[in-house]
């Protein structure tokens, strides 16, 4: 069995490994558990392979529109293949980078699938099985694609995102199902390469999960760029036809047929739990997510859970901190996640990113509530950007001038959110984001002047009566 190690954590995604490095740089004596690469889906699958294409497609839209900045290209060509390629020795560095910092922090990896046995003994069967012995456990083992509901359709008929990132040439058309962040960026990505790009959405708009100001703004601009959105709407079936698939579109009582090249599967992903044993160890587990405390610890000692496993928040960064927590927590220190302050960013074009609570969970909170909106069509760095679309927003408190969250529409949007990441962390009220100093010009002006219009001092947008918005 070995020596007993002070925590084996079970998937090297970036939940996983960060736990495994903190662990280690803590003093820990830590093992890691991989059945395939270092990275997990956001590095290998999902997160950096996307923005890699999604940069490829903001270069190509750079070169399309440079005319109007003076630049002519009488002609070029796009190689989706290398586009690939590129992605590949992406991920290819990324994950020889992380296998470095494991192996240079002193935490052992160990290749196989993983299953918890009992409370601290997890098996791993690879070339050879293995018994590890450990104080505590925590799970990382991600999540997977869910499959369409889909009526008398042949397997194999609908790709998912794994297969998406892969692709060697554009689809003519393609039909995705999914209008959440997934959906929307590989409809960006899809549209911006040349295919024509149908979005399926069941409930009523795109971004659901997002304040309704930021979906809506998304919709307006995926449809005036010949996106097509059918929300409110499900995928019931797909079938082969003259060497298309024609999609079965049902949209309240009415049915529509849609004939593209291909269709992708966005919908939700399901936590990967099957086969680790949980049930056998006494986890509990509620429709296959697993339940946790604030320190990221099951109803088992010695047993943590962290990313999309645990199913609060399925983004890469914030299973990066739930895995810093529980390795504190399974070494002796006490910690607390705080998920006021988790950002959420989109990287489509325009991009959008958000943290803190929408305007309607606001609402819902019974929060009296002020808003400020700032156009980028009023930002001199936007519009030397030629980027006009797009807009912040700031939600704050009535009685105390508290941040409450903040949405952002326009370039760079990813990038921005991160101060008012940090002003809601520190619980700054929007008093404090109206008076730093921001420097001109630049894109983050238009935060500071979305607090000055919570507060009713705009400088460069016409004055308003500022009221606070209905309960």
């Amino acid at each position: 069995m070995g020596e007993t190690q002070d925590v084996v954590v079970i998937g090297g995604g970036p939940g996983g490994y960060v736990a495994a490095i903190h662990g280690a740089r803590l003093g820990g004596k830590i093992t890691l558990v991989e059945k395939a690469d270092l990275g997990g889906t956001c590095l290998n699958r999902g997160c950096i392979p996307t923005k890699a294409l999604l940069n490829t497609a903001d270069v190509l839209s750079q070169v399309r529109e440079a005319k109007a900045f003076g630049i002519n290209f009488p002609e070029f060509t796009f190689d989706l293949a290398q586009a690939v390629s590129r992605k590949d020795a992406v991920v290819h560095q990324l994950r020889s980078g992380v296998e470095s910092l494991l192996q240079r922090n002193g935490v052992r990896v160990v290749k196989g699938t993983a299953d918890i046995l009992a409370p601290g003994q997890v098996r791993v069967a690879g070339e050879k099985e293995e018994i590890l012995t450990t104080k505590n456990i925590i799970a990382a083992t991600g999540s997977k694609p869910s499959a369409l509901p889909l009526q008398g359709t042949v397997p194999g008929m609908v790709m998912d995102t794994d297969q998406a990132v892969n692709l060697q040439v554009v689809p003519a058309s393609m039909l995705i199902a999914g209008g959440g962040y997934i959906g929307v960026e590989f409809a960006d990505v899809y549209q911006r390469f040349g295919s024509q790009v149908t979005i399926v959405e069941p409930l009523g708009r795109l971004l659901p999960a997002e304040d309704a100001e930021l979906g809506q703004a998304m919709q307006r601009g995926f449809e005036k760029r010949g996106i097509r959105v059918l929300a409110g709407s499900v995928v019931k079936q797909v079938r082969m036809e003259e060497n298309e698939k024609l999609v079965t579109v049902v949209t309240g009582d009415r049915e529509e047929k849609v004939r593209v090249t291909t269709v992708l599967n966005c919908s939700e992903r399901l936590p990967n739990t099957q086969g680790l044993g949980l049930e056998r160890a006494g986890v509990h587990t509620e429709q296959a997510r697993i339940v946790t405390d604030e320190r990221m610890q099951t109803n088992v000692p010695g047993i943590y859970a962290i990313g999309d496993v645990v199913g609060r928040t399925m983004l890469a960064h914030a299973a990066s901190r739930e895995g810093m927590v529980a390795v504190e927590n399974a070494l002796g220190r006490q910690s607390r996640m705080d998920y006021r302050a988790v950002p959420r960013c989109i990287y489509t074009r325009p991009q959008v990113a958000a943290v803190g609570l929408t305007e309607e969970q606001a609402k819902e909170k019974g929060c009296e509530i002020t808003i400020g909106r700032f156009p980028l069509a009023a930002s001199g760095r936007a519009l030397t950007l030629g980027e006009r679309e797009g807009f912040v927003k700031v939600i704050a408190g009535v009685r105390y001038g508290e941040i409450l969250g903040v949405g952002i529409v326009g370039p760079q949007a990813t990038e921005q959110i991160a101060e008012a990441v940090l002003a809601i962390g520190v619980e700054a009220i929007v008093e404090d984001l109206a008076r730093a100093i921001h420097a001109h010009p630049t894109l983050s002006e238009a935060s500071m002047e979305a607090a000055l219009d919570a507060l009713g001092q705009a400088i460069h947008i016409p004055p308003r009566r500022v009221r606070p918005a209905a309960r």
